[in-house]
C-alpha cells in the first residue's frame, strides 16, 4: 500500500512539474495562441486515445452520450481558456500569468454558495479577499498605476483564463459516471475542433514556414504537457487523498515562478512577491481545510 502511495505521489509531482514548464515552451513557439491551443488539443487527445487503447481500456460511448452536452461546453471553455492563458504569457511574465490563472479555485469558492448551495464561512471569505488583494499586487497597479497597459492586459487575460477554467471545474462536477480519461479526450478534442474554424478564418496557415524546431516543440507540448501530464495526473488520483492532490498542485505555479526568474530572467517586484504569497497561501488554505 505504501509503495502504491509513493508511486502515485511521484506521478503527481512529475505531472505538476510538467504543467509548470508550459509557459517556458510557449515563449519559444512562434505560433498564435489559437493555433497552439488547437494543436495541443488534437495532439493531446490522440495521445490519450492511443494510451488507453494500449492499456486495453474500452471507451464507454453510453457514458459519453449521457454527458455529451456538458462535455462539449467544457471542451469549448477549455480551448478558449488555453488561448487566453497563452496570450497572457505574451503580455506579462510567465510567473504573473500563472499566478492569475491560479485564482480559478477562488472563483469556484465564490460561486459555490449560489450553484452548489455551499455555505461561505468566514475563513473562506477571508481567503477570497486575501487572494483578490494579492491579485492587485501582482498586477503591478500598486507600483506603476495603470501606465503599464501591456502588463495590465496580461493580468486581465490570465484572470479571464482562470474564470473559464473555473467554469470547466464547475461543469465537470455535473458529469456523472464517466471515466476521467474519456472525459478528457472528449474535452481536448472538442477544444481543438472549436478552434479549427477560428484558425481557418483568422490565421494564415502555412505549414511550409514551420521550422523543424517549432514542430518539435509543438509535438512536445501536445504529447508531454497535455497527453503524458494528464495521463500521470489522472493515474495518480486513484491512490491519493483529495487534500494531498490539492497540496501537490501548488508545485505547478512554484515551478513556473522559479523558471520564469531563472531561465527567462523575468523580474518580480517586492509587491508582486507579496501578491504571489497571498494568492498561493489563500488558495491553499481554502482547499486544504474543511469545516
Amino acid at each position: 500500500m505504501e509503495h502504491e502511495n509513493l508511486k502515485s505521489k511521484i506521478m503527481l509531482i512529475i505531472s505538476m512539474v510538467i504543467f509548470g514548464t508550459i509557459g517556458i515552451f510557449r515563449k519559444h513557439i512562434p505560433l498564435s495562441s489559437s493555433m497552439l491551443a488547437m494543436s495541443r488539443g488534437f495532439i493531446g487527445s490522440i495521445f490519450l486515445l492511443v494510451y488507453i487503447s494500449i492499456k486495453g481500456q474500452k471507451i464507454s460511448f453510453e457514458s459519453i452520450k449521457r454527458n455529451l452536452i456538458t462535455l462539449l461546453i467544457t471542451g469549448c471553455c477549455l480551448g478558449f481558456n488555453w488561448i487566453l492563458l497563452f496570450e497572457a504569457y505574451e503580455y506579462t511574465t510567465v510567473a504573473t500569468a500563472t499566478l492569475c490563472y491560479y485564482l480559478a479555485p477562488i472563483f469556484v469558492i465564490m460561486v459555490s454558495p449560489i450553484l452548489f448551495k455551499e455555505k461561505m464561512n468566514l475563513k473562506k471569505a477571508i481567503c477570497v479577499l486575501v487572494a483578490l488583494i494579492g491579485m492587485v499586487f501582482v498586477s503591478g497597479v500598486v507600483t506603476s498605476g495603470f501606465n503599464g497597459i501591456s502588463e495590465l492586459k496580461g493580468v486581465l487575460l490570465g484572470v479571464s483564463a482562470a474564470v473559464l477554467y473555473a467554469t470547466v471545474v464547475i461543469l465537470n462536477k455535473r458529469t456523472k459516471d464517466i471515466d476521467a480519461y474519456e472525459r478528457t479526450i472528449i474535452q481536448l478534442f472538442t477544444a481543438a475542433i472549436v478552434l479549427a474554424p477560428y484558425n481557418l478564418v483568422n490565421e494564415s496557415i502555412s505549414f511550409t514556414n514551420l521550422l523543424p524546431m517549432t514542430i518539435f516543440m509543438l509535438i512536445l507540448v501536445g504529447i508531454i504537457h497535455t497527453g503524458i501530464a494528464y495521463a500521470l495526473y489522472f493515474s495518480s488520483m486513484k491512490g491519493l487523498k483529495a487534500q494531498t492532490i490539492a497540496l501537490y498542485s501548488y508545485i505547478d505555479p512554484i515551478v513556473a515562478i522559479l523558471l520564469s526568474t531563472l531561465l527567462l530572467h523575468e523580474p518580480m517586484s517586492i509587491f508582486e512577491v507579496i501578491g504571489a504569497i497571498m494568492i498561493l497561501s489563500a488558495t491553499m488554505i481554502s482547499e486544504l481545510t474543511n469545516d
